[in-house]
């Protein structure tokens, strides 16, 4: 942890410049884009506010970092955690009688890498808030959870956190173990990662999706792929059960519209339209985000909340073309 060499007061500037690193930290802790800007927006509030106590003892990052991990566990107290479809339970039957959402069940949101990946470190920022990975953060109780995000991503010395935490180092190594035995029987860790998305694959995807040509999806799409449906607690484990839905209840997405965005947690994500039931233009339906391994899709997410995803990520709530 860096001393300070800030002479001077720091202007708000000082703070702002923060802003996507401290986004990325209280997106681990909590799971939502959403409640992550209100965090940050909360922790550079209470920095400005507290300027003239800030005695340049500590960096200042490192004065933030303490300030946005004690909202966050703050915001956390008391909570459910969040979760994905496969936090919940096995994977269902391909049929409607299926599909149910469960209203005390927070899910798990999806978030631009804009908001949180540093470009000049996108490899690794990517690779510590893709889905599977922050879900699996969601597991552990919030103080492991920000000791694990300090220590394991951030790569902070367990002093250092324990000063943070306003504990002792043997607090944070005993959490440290707890929480990396949690994260090895999910078999994730900050350094499992997943492929770079091929560009060519996606092309293939998107255009294979849009004819809903089964036999070259069926060259895309891994033998043993998953697939969920946020708000629905229904997940597809098998490309069989995963085609037999998209064939079968699912049919309603014949003849979609995929739109290319921006990545969402390290992934390629796309907004999907489907025709509008009147006859005229495409509908929102879902936001989906892939995974990629062995050169092979391995995990279709398709965020179905529309309405509040879709401008976040800067998707027009209807498309005409």
């Amino acid at each position: 942890m860096e001393r300070s060499t800030l002479a001077a007061k720091p202007e708000f500037g000082d703070l702002e410049q923060h802003r996507r690193e401290l986004t990325a930290h209280c997106y681990r802790m909590l799971g939502s884009p959403f409640e992550a800007e209100d965090a940050v927006q909360e922790t550079l509030l209470r920095a400005w506010r507290s300027l003239d106590r800030f005695e340049g003892r500590s960096a200042l990052r490192s004065w933030l970092y303490r300030i946005a991990t004690n909202v966050c566990l703050d915001m956390l107290e008391g909570r459910e955690r969040r979760a994905r479809p496969m936090d919940l339970g096995p994977a269902g039957e391909p049929v409607a009688e299926n599909l149910h959402t469960l209203p005390e069940v927070t899910w798990i949101q999806p978030v631009p890498d804009s908001l949180v990946a540093d470009p000049a470190d996108a490899v690794a920022s990517r690779d510590t808030i893709r889905l599977a990975f922050v879900a699996a953060l969601q597991h552990l109780p919030p103080r492991q959870r920000a000791v694990l995000i300090l220590c394991e991503v951030l790569r902070w010395k367990a002093s250092e956190v324990a000063e943070l935490l306003d504990t002792s180092v043997a607090s944070v190594n005993s959490a440290l173990q707890r929480a990396r035995a949690t994260l090895e029987a999910s078999e994730l860790t900050p350094e499992s990662s997943f492929e770079e998305p091929d560009r060519e694959l996606l092309e293939r995807y998107v255009q294979a999706f849009e004819r809903y040509d089964m036999d070259a999806l069926t060259s895309l799409i891994h033998d043993d792929a998953t697939q969920s449906m946020p708000p629905y607690d229904l997940w597809l484990s098998g490309r069989d059960d995963i085609f037999a839905w998209w064939f079968g209840p699912g049919i309603g997405c014949k003849g979609s519209r995929v739109i290319p965005v921006t990545t969402a947690n390290g992934s390629p994500a796309f907004g999907q339209y489907k025709p509008s039931e009147t006859g005229e233009g495409y509908e929102p339906w879902a936001l989906q985000v892939l995974e990629l391994s062995g050169g092979r899709i391995g995990e279709l997410t398709f965020f179905l909340d529309t309405e509040t995803i879709f401008p976040l990520f800067g998707l027009p709530l209807r498309f005409d073309g």
